[in-house]
């Protein structure tokens, strides 16, 4: 009996063992995370949890001779706490899908019941473990990981974002320090026509009207500088907080100007099929359908959750046996034989009988019958959860069409409007100021028509950077619609990849 005990334990003793070696490791699919940013940004370093003492060193770095706007970009996604905080949904997501394919642990049960007239306890023990998991742990296990791979690709699909709006809010920081710059340069024209004014009301050729509207033009010029230089604070601010820094954000060098030159045609039809293809939103909506279908499969085989087998064993009571009297015994078996005869000797598989030492050891069965509750309920959660999941994933497909026409129609605008500010509206500005100018100072024209010309001309230069403002951030608005680098929409469209290659056997551009 000592050996088949002695089996069982060191069976459970194996089986500990064995669950023991089960240790998350998520390293893997940080690599896969890593994969789909470079993908979607085109950028190769970006933030890992085992590097977190290398990322200020990096970060310095990079902010030493300035940053780029694709500087920024590496910056958000080496350094933004957000960021950084939802890798951590990776690593919590990989231990769900390690724990889901660990059986449950068996369960031991030990009783010791006393006689009451004394002596040893009556022992029952029992071991049992749960087999139903035979049949459930594979689709729990697919279930886990379907979700698993859903939040892989939606914390790329968070860095991509991230990445964009890191582009948008540095080409925004830059176009506020541009305003600034123009805002400075029009208080600069204003003092000009003030000055001028006041001289020809020295030389009796204009009057105190003229020199107070110049000298309110003046003043709004200044105005305009302590605003612009407002926005342009809070923007770099903004741009600041999104890299995840904590210094002055007045000291950070912005060394990318706008961009003027642009497209000068895109398709979006083509657009739409490559942001089909390679959007990780739409990526991680399918994920989260086979999830969803996962989990219905789970529920359906949880209509028995337990099927339990294992082994019980039963030693009876040893109770207490009275004294025996060895002289009484001798004395009577003497006067029955006539002689002096020792007494009988009890057998000692007799005596253990009497005293109850049998042990009782066999196989044990428990099962859950599905009478009341079949799981019904859940099954049918399941099941609209599914549904649910098929049609968002639908809608959001359908909305990517509109939307990528919508971006595309909206950055085509922009850059003709950039365009029309910078070879007509600015130079016809301009030369109007210099002659409207040049005939006041002759004393050819009044100076309600220098005033106007001023007005025209600097009412132009402010859109003008508007419009390049607009124009440069079309750009990033467009990756974050395709889901793709913009240098590499073209050589998408021509050489069309998969979406789930590695990221060094995509084509580089």
């Amino acid at each position: 009996m000592l050996k088949k005990t002695g089996k069982i334990a060191w069976l459970l003793g194996a089986l500990a063992v064995v669950g023991g070696c089960a240790t998350v490791n998520p390293e893997h699919d940080y690599a896969q995370v890593v994969r789909h940013i470079t993908q979607a940004t085109g950028q190769e370093n970006m933030y890992h949890p085992k590097d977190d003492e290398l990322v200020a060193g990096l970060v310095e770095e990079l902010l030493q001779n300035g940053i780029s706007a694709d500087d920024a970009v590496q910056i958000s996604l080496l350094n933004n706490p957000s960021l950084q905080a939802a890798f951590m949904d990776v690593g919590m997501a990989r231990a769900d899908a390690i724990q889901a394919g660990l059986y449950t642990n068996p369960f031991l049960n030990v009783a010791g019941l006393l006689p009451d007239s004394g002596g040893l306890a009556n022992i029952q023990a029992s071991v049992a473990q749960n087999i139903a998991e035979l049949w459930q742990i594979p689709v729990r296990k697919l279930r886990a990981e379907r979700s698993l791979d859903a939040t892989i690709v939606n914390l790329a699909r968070t860095a991509a974002v991230l990445a964009a709006d890191a582009k948008v809010t540095y080409y925004i920081a830059v176009g506020s320090d541009e305003r600034l710059r123009i805002a400075q340069g029009n208080l600069e024209i204003a003092t000009n026509l003030l000055n001028l004014t006041l001289t020809r009301q020295t030389a009796g050729a204009a009057n105190e009207l003229d020199v107070n509207l110049s000298r309110s033009i003046a003043l709004d010029s200044e105005i305009e500088v302590e605003q612009a230089r407002l926005v342009a604070a809070g923007s770099r601010r903004e741009l600041a907080t999104m890299l995840g820094l904590t210094g002055n954000a007045d000291v950070l060098v912005l060394t990318d100007s706008l961009p003027t030159e642009s497209p000068e045609t895109l398709d979006s039809e083509s657009f739409i099929q490559l942001a089909k293809t390679w959007r990780l939103d739409i990526q991680t909506a399918q994920q989260t359908v086979a999830a969803a279908q996962a989990n219905l499969e789970y529920e359906q085989r949880l209509v028995i959750p337990q099927v339990q087998v294992g082994l019980s064993l039963e030693r009876s009571e040893r109770t207490r046996q009275g004294g025996r009297d060895i002289l009484a015994d001798t004395a009577r078996t003497s006067i029955a034989n006539g002689r002096l005869t020792a007494p009988d000797i009890q057998p000692r598989s007799q005596r253990l009988s009497a005293k109850g030492q049998d042990f009782i050891i066999g196989p044990s069965l428990g099962i859950t019958l599905p009478i009341f509750d079949q799981n019904q309920a859940q099954i049918a959660k399941a099941q609209l959860a599914l549904q649910q999941a098929s049609k968002a994933r639908d809608g959001l497909d359908r909305a990517v069409t509109q939307e990528v026409r919508s971006s595309v129609d909206r950055a085509m605008t922009a850059w003709r409007v950039m365009r029309m500010y910078r070879d007509k509206s600015i130079p016809l500005a301009q030369r109007n100021l210099d002659l409207s100018q040049e005939a006041y100072r002759a004393g050819r024209a009044s100076f309600l028509s220098v005033l106007e010309a001023q007005r025209f001309f600097l009412d132009t230069r402010r859109g003008y950077v508007e419009a390049s403002q607009s124009a440069a951030t079309m750009i990033p608005e467009l990756e974050r619609t395709v889901g793709l680098p913009f240098d590499r929409f073209l050589s998408e469209i021509d050489e069309p990849t998969r979406p789930n290659q590695p990221a060094e056997e995509v084509t580089k551009p």
